[in-house]
């Protein structure tokens, strides 16, 4: 199964959440902290369990998310 990892910049999150509702895997949840702006950004929980399928990435209205596939060597 394909792995990647989500990276956030969290002072173009406008707190939408729209990546929180798009991510099948649900690991993306909103902070209790807030950005510059003052909005909750998203964050990622359980960054084990992104199959990188760039939902979330694709959901956000501020290209916020960027996804990292992670390569993983033939054994």
């Amino acid at each position: 199964m394909a792995r990647g990892r989500p990276e956030i910049d969290i002072d173009r999150c406008k707190g939408c959440a729209l990546c929180t509702v798009a991510c099948p895997q649900k690991i993306l949840e909103m902070s209790i902290e807030t950005n510059n702006q003052g909005n909750s950004y998203s964050q990622c929980i359980d960054e084990s369990k992104c199959t990188a399928c760039t939902m979330c990435a694709v959901q956000c209205p501020d290209s916020a998310i960027q996804i990292y596939k992670i390569v993983q060597e033939a054994k």
